[in-house]
C-alpha cells in the first residue's frame, strides 16, 4: 500500500501536546494553547532542528551529553533541546548557551530557574573566549549572527566534539551593505 500524495501525517518530536512549559513565556505559543501565528516558522523550525538532533540521540547509546549552544540568542531552541532531551529521550543533559545580549541572558538564566531546569545555563560572553569545563558532546548553532557559527564549527572541531548542528547566520547585516 504505497503512499502517492505529500498530505501524510508528519511524525513530530514536539508537539502541541507535548510543548516545552517554557513555550509561552517565549512567546511561541498564547495564553489559548496554540502557535502564535508570528512564531509558527520559528516552532518549525526549532521543532524541526530538534528532529535532526534525535536522528542521532536515539542511536546514541550514551545516557549523558554536554551541550554548547553558540550565539544562543533568546534560546528558543536551547529550550527545545533541553526539553528533548530530558523528557522525551530520558537523558541526562547540562547545556550551556552563549550570547553577548545580556539583558537576553539574564532573562533566559530566569526562566531556566522558574522552570527548575537545573543543568541549563547561559553566559553573557564573547563566545571566542568560551572554554568549556569539559569537551562537549555536541555544539548546537542557529543562525548564530555574524561570525558566531564560524566559531561554533572552528571550536567544536578543535575539541573533537561528536556532533555539530548548525544553520548559518542568514548574513542580514552583511546584506544590508551589498548593493
Amino acid at each position: 500500500n504505497v503512499q502517492t500524495d505529500n498530505n501524510r501525517e508528519k511524525n513530530h518530536i514536539i508537539t502541541l501536546d507535548n510543548p516545552p512549559p517554557v513555550f509561552t513565556d517565549i512567546g511561541i505559543i498564547g495564553k489559548d494553547g496554540k502557535i502564535i501565528n508570528s512564531k509558527y516558522d520559528k516552532y518549525k523550525q526549532i521543532c524541526r532542528f530538534c528532529e535532526f538532533i534525535d536522528d542521532v540521540v536515539k542511536n546514541d547509546p550514551r545516557d549523558e551529553y554536554f551541550i554548547v549552544d553558540f550565539g544562543c540568542g533568546k534560546s528558543y531552541l536551547t529550550f527545545v533541546c533541553y526539553h528533548y532531551m530530558t523528557k522525551i529521550a530520558g537523558k541526562k543533559v547540562k547545556i550551556t548557551g552563549l550570547d553577548l545580549k545580556e539583558k537576553v541572558i539574564a532573562d533566559c538564566n530566569e526562566l531556566a530557574k522558574k522552570y527548575g531546569y537545573d543543568s541549563l545555563n547561559f553566559l553573557c560572553m564573547d563566545i571566542k573566549d568560551y572554554r568549556p569545563e569539559r569537551r562537549p558532546d555536541m555544539v548546537i548553532a542557529l543562525h548564530a549572527c555574524d561570525i558566531a557559527t564560524d566559531y561554533a564549527l572552528y571550536n567544536a572541531y578543535l575539541w573533537q566534539t561528536d556532533y555539530i548542528f548548525s544553520v548559518p547566520c542568514c548574513q542580514h547585516e552583511m546584506n544590508a551593505k551589498v548593493k
